[in-house]
């Protein structure tokens, strides 16, 4: 695992990483052998930013990169309906463990890899649902994919770390742990499948789960000042719904860090820290 530092003056959100730490990551994205690069990180954290940099500072090469997004792959809202009338009420919600589309995600990136003309599916948040086919992004070649998610490559807990609640969420919705027990699961018999296709990976590495309600928030605020008629969360809304992934993102946290390729530490203004 290499550790990755850059100084950085601005939010990432607002200003994307500086152009020299993202030349060092197309470098190691470029490695022999790379066809899926994955970048992992915590919501907020600037994956999709710095994946559509790696976009820009890939075709300035030549270099025809496509980005994959696992929220793309999420069940679509009946599916998810279904799994909270059989398992949990809390499945409903989409995005933790047990929630995606793993069938469809590895053809889609078997697809990308052996060079086949394929469909990335695109999932619509703010309706909820998934896009027709028709409205999929259609790629007949690329070179490298970059395949971004909140989670990517995260190992499951040891049952034990079950048994007591994290959160309130947790603790009131989830009292006998039937959801987290579930999510975890997935993690174990149906992830590593989809965590065997990338080939190399990156993380961005936040300096604790206490940053990630307000970089979300920050998300949710941007998203709404841009399309006055969205409906959106408030505040309260939003860190609950930060709650359904703060255990697997805990567990990312203690882990990724010794799983990486390459390891970008950040700050709470999503800086890349300078030094060790």
């Amino acid at each position: 695992m290499t550790q990755t530092t850059h100084p950085a003056a601005a939010d990432r959100a607002a200003s994307g990483f500086d152009a020299t730490l993202v030349a060092a990551v197309l470098a190691d994205a470029r490695r022999a052998g790379v066809r899926i690069y994955g970048v992992s990180g915590l919501q907020g954290c600037g994956k999709s930013t710095l994946a559509a940099q790696l976009v820009q500072a890939g075709h300035a090469t030549g270099l025809q990169v496509v980005v994959v997004s696992i929220d793309d792959f999420y069940l679509d809202r009946p599916q998810r309906d279904a799994l909270a009338r059989e398992v949990h009420p809390l499945l409903r919600t989409r995005g933790p463990p047990g929630t995606h589309d793993l069938p469809l995600a590895l053809a889609t990136l078997d697809a990308l890899r052996e060079g086949r003309r394929v469909r990335i599916p695109r999932f619509d948040k703010l309706a909820d649902r998934r896009l027709p086919e028709a409205a999929w992004q259609y790629v007949a070649q690329a070179d490298l994919v970059v395949f971004e998610g909140w989670f990517l490559a995260t190992p499951p807990e040891p049952a034990d770390a079950l048994a007591a609640p994290i959160n309130t969420l947790e603790r009131d919705e989830d009292p006998d742990g039937l959801w987290r027990r579930h999510c975890n699961d997935a993690l174990a018999r149906d992830y590593p499948a989809l965590w065997s296709c990338i080939d190399r990976l990156l993380v961005l590495q936040a300096p604790g789960f206490e940053v990630v309600p307000g970089w979300r928030w920050e998300q949710e605020r941007t998203a709404q000042e841009r399309d006055a008629t969205r409906a959106g969360m408030d505040r309260a809304q939003c860190d609950r719904f930060v709650q359904h992934y703060e255990r697997v993102s805990r567990q990312a946290l203690r882990t990724l860090p010794s799983i990486a390729d390459l390891l970008v530490p950040l700050d709470g203004r999503r800086a890349p820290r300078i030094g060790p």
